[in-house]
């Protein structure tokens, strides 16, 4: 089984040489800004962008003398522009180019992750369409409460993805900002009119105030965003891998013909799909902490959250668009055994009857401890002794003196549960 995924595509976004690139374009966005105010010659510029490229091998050979990433990449592009090299970096800082080149990167990242969630959103509807009638049982705290559909358990994460998808939307705007404001963010050297000819240009909105670096309460709530999405991938799967348990077998991930599940043991399949994106989400959010760490920094800038964010923020997004195309997978691939979900719903005689048996004698002027009293002594005995709860109850005086053959039986429809459900699945879907 193969995952269809972007990852190789979010990867290429936070390579070295994607980073300076973007570091590039920054730099290139700057010059711009300067000539559309008059203060640089277009024409110049205009060259200047023709002209302007970098070398890794340079970079990293300046580096390792100067330990400064920033300067080395602008020494390798100074090169290559001979004289024009004294229209970059005017008035700027390494934080300038470094941070809005940054909330690109996260852009393009975004874009992948929002068409993910559109994607598996859009698998969801129509399974959740097609399983609207599939009949399976509700559980509270692992135990069978009342019969549900396998339609309504999709629009719940239907539901829950959409709110998701909003959530992470609002936290891609947030991030959406630039800066080039120069040291300590004071504009010193540079208007602040080139910041925002500049942001304009690149799509992105000055940020308000900056104090060398963008306020790193930005990067941790996008991340709190990503963490938010892999827990609930987590909270299906683990649904999932609940009901691909033998004693339940309701679901079951696809299984290919070559695949095996066990070294030892041939009958095996596992959920192996599943419990593979909950191990994923626990390094999601155990990120998004890091995040949370990077906003206390000393005065005005330290570079102390540069090296936690060259890791998680990169780490995160591969990971996150990965666990959705996954999850995506798994859902396309799903087996449900619909028999085994009405099954599971006929236990011990179907004792999941019993808050409607309990309404029924009320109705008949019994108080609710008496009639809670005498359902309870019936269910308990057909789950304990494998037995049968309607049988129960058709032989118990305190309940057939008051209901007759036909009303029990009619208690037992397991339609009268879902009449209410197209209201959920217009919430939902419409």
């Amino acid at each position: 089984m193969i995952d269809r995924y972007s990852r190789d595509e979010i990867k290429n976004i936070w390579s070295l040489q994607s980073k300076f690139n973007y570091y590039l374009n920054v730099e290139l966005a700057v010059c711009e800004a300067y000539a559309k105010l008059g203060i640089f010659p277009s024409d110049e510029i205009r060259t200047l962008r023709d002209t302007a490229t970098f070398d890794l091998k340079r970079i990293e050979d300046v580096e390792r003398e100067v330990k400064h990433d920033v300067i080395a990449f602008l020494t390798s592009v100074n090169e290559s522009v001979g004289d024009l090299a004294k229209y970059l970096h005017v008035g700027m800082t390494s934080s300038d180019v470094i941070d809005t080149a940054f909330s690109l990167q996260i852009q393009d990242s975004g874009k992948i992750i929002m068409n993910d969630l559109n994607a598996v959103i859009s698998t969801l509807r129509k399974l959740a369409i097609k399983h609207k009638d599939t009949i399976c049982i509700g559980r509270s705290h692992g135990v069978h409460a009342e019969v549900m559909t396998f339609g309504i358990k999709l629009c719940s994460w239907i539901d829950i993805l959409k709110r998701q998808r909003i959530n992470f939307a609002n936290a891609l705007e947030q991030i959406r900002v630039g800066q080039v404001s120069g040291p300590v963010g004071t504009y010193s050297n540079i208007p602040p009119e080139v910041e925002e000819i500049t942001c304009e240009n690149l799509g992105l909105k000055p940020v308000k105030i900056s104090t060398q670096v963008i306020a790193r309460d930005y990067h941790a709530y996008f991340m709190q965003s990503l963490a938010l999405i892999a827990s609930v991938i987590e909270q299906f799967a683990t649904e999932i891998r609940h009901l691909q348990r033998t004693e339940v077998l309701e679901v079951e991930e696809g299984f290919g013909q070559a695949q095996k599940g066990s070294s030892a043991m041939p009958h095996k399949k596992n959920p192996v799909l599943s419990e593979n994106l909950c191990g994923l989400a626990r390094v999601v959010r155990a990120n998004s902490f890091a995040a949370l760490e990077d906003i206390p920094l000393w005065h005005e800038r330290d570079i102390s959250h540069s090296s936690t964010e060259r890791i998680i923020f990169p780490d995160s997004l591969i990971l996150v668009d990965f666990m959705l195309a996954r999850f995506n997978n798994i859902l396309e691939n799903l087996v449900v055994h619909k028999d085994n979900m009405l099954k599971n719903t006929d236990r011990f005689g179907g004792i999941i009857f019993s808050q409607k048996v309990l309404l029924k004698l009320i109705e008949k002027g019994l108080t609710r401890e008496e009639a809670y009293r005498i359902v309870q002594r019936n269910a308990i005995e057909a789950f304990e002794h494998e037995g049968d709860f309607k049988a129960n109850l058709l032989e118990d005086s305190d309940v057939n003196s008051r209901l007759t053959k036909k009303e029990i039986e009619e208690i037992f429809d397991k339609r009268a549960f879902l009449q209410n459900i197209d209201v959920i699945y217009s919430r939902v879907l419409e």
